[in-house]
């Protein structure tokens, strides 16, 4: 399909008048498997439904990127899209955002650049030739995009808490979906809410999961230090059988009957340590903060970048190890000598 044919069915349709969600969703899977035929570009109504992107676009069933369509005519930088576009473009590395003409490509969160192809006028689509090639460009582009090696402390809290907002998000629309229906996911994930938590919000127990997927994969990640193929599914294995609960949630998230809504976005939590310089990553850990310890490192870390506010109201911080080894000092002398007869 050229980019021309594909306005050309856009055009059709669009003169209608009867748009919805789904309208265009074939023709632009079309077009950009006709743009960059290397990579495998999938639509899953179910992620959509619960606040997915619209498509994941996979290389060698890596991911690596995500697109988000919305409709034609309406501004990206509507009010009403803020809060969604936001999300996206703080917690997905490499993103299209696109109204079907006009195409958007953040790195990061940062806006990189943008092509228009067309635009409606007085009821139909009006193609832009010239910006064609433009377009070819940064589909490639996008396509071509490969994570970097994570070496640093900050920049990994960065990003797992860029997931796991995505990932709370997921879960808080999923189980308010399925407040009527019985689904797999809120049987699965909603038994440790009655069990061990109580009367809690759908909001608050997404906070809770997704924050404890985030420490479970650092946790299970420094664990498994020397595998090689960390996956989804190698998670329970590496979690201490000690460790009942967290092993319990991750032997859910690593099954084969993995709610399809939650699976996209797991794969990429785990993807991110594939690509992550353990070696370098622990040697980065206390620089600072002096703190050697990096299961609590990171989590303090990662909660300044989740959610300051968060960490703050919980309590969650640390003191330097020589902080806390002048005080224990401090009181042993204060004991040794007898201070306190």
């Amino acid at each position: 399909m050229t980019i021309q044919e594909y306005l050309d069915r856009v055009n059709q349709r669009y003169k209608t008048g009867i748009l919805t969600e789904d309208t265009f969703r074939e023709d632009l899977k079309n077009l950009l498997e006709t743009i960059a035929p290397d990579v495998l570009i999938t639509y899953e109504p179910a992620w959509v439904a619960c606040g997915a992107p619209d498509y994941i676009i996979t290389n060698r069933n890596i991911p690596i990127g995500h697109i988000e369509a919305k409709d034609i005519g309406k501004s990206l930088e509507s009010h009403e899209y803020k809060e969604q576009l936001d999300l996206y473009k703080r917690s997905l590395s490499n993103l299209i955002i696109t109204d079907h003409l006009e195409f958007h490509l953040y790195r990061d969160g940062e806006f990189m650049s943008s092509v228009s192809i067309a635009e409606p006028q007085n009821g139909q689509i009006i193609s832009k030739p010239e910006t064609f090639k433009s377009l070819k460009d940064l589909v490639r582009d996008f396509c071509k995009h490969t994570c970097l090696n994570i070496s640093s402390a900050p920049k990994l809290a960065k990003m797992m808490a860029g997931k796991a907002r995505l990932l709370a998000y997921v879960i808080e629309n999923a189980l308010i979906q399925d407040s009527e229906t019985t689904n797999s996911l809120k049987e699965s994930l909603a038994a440790s809410k009655y069990v061990l938590i109580g009367d809690v919000s759908p909001k608050d127990f997404a906070d809770i999961i997704a924050q404890t997927v985030s420490y479970g994969l650092f946790a299970a990640r420094l664990y498994g230090s020397g595998i090689a193929d960390f996956s989804r599914q190698k998670v329970p294995e590496l979690i201490p059988e000690a460790n009942f609960i967290l092993r319990k949630l991750f032997q859910y998230l690593a099954g084969d009957e993995l709610d399809k809504r939650l699976k996209w976005i797991t794969d990429a939590f785990t993807d991110i340590f594939r690509t992550t310089d353990l070696a370098t990553l622990l040697e980065d850990f206390g620089k600072t903060a002096q703190q050697n310890n990096p299961l609590i490192n990171f989590h303090v870390n990662f909660l300044d970048e989740y959610d300051p506010k968060l960490r703050k109201n919980q309590g969650e911080s640390y003191a330097t190890e020589p902080i806390v080894r002048f005080i224990s000092q401090a009181v042993d002398d204060c004991l040794s000598s007898n201070h306190f007869e």
